[in-house]
């Protein structure tokens, strides 16, 4: 399953989250995959605080457990994690995944 894990936090929080991030995915838990990482250099979200640094990133886990255990170091660094579950869709099939999901 792919997630897209929103990281925020406080710009003073930057260099723990960082070192516990590159730890982290220098060498990942089993059954998750890093594909892509982006660092926002705008305003992410409405009423995010002022010096706020939000990182976007899209996480392939095979379950919970798994997306978890990536979670819990970056949190404890001081950042706030989200993590979305998606669903991919076909760009030229759309409609038909909305049509098979509606039954």
């Amino acid at each position: 399953m792919k997630f897209l894990r929103f990281s925020m936090m406080d710009v003073d929080k930057v260099v723990q989250v960082v070192q516990a991030s590159d730890k982290l995915w220098s060498s990942p838990p089993p059954g998750v995959k890093m594909l892509a990482n982006y660092a926002c250099l705008g305003i992410a979200f409405p009423g995010e605080p002022p010096n706020t640094i939000v990182s976007v990133s899209i996480v392939e886990a095979e379950n919970a457990e798994a997306i978890g255990a990536t979670s819990y170091p970056t949190a404890l660094a001081g950042a706030a994690v989200w993590n979305v579950p998606v669903m991919e869709v076909p760009v030229a099939g759309a409609a038909e995944v909305e049509k098979k999901l509606r039954r």
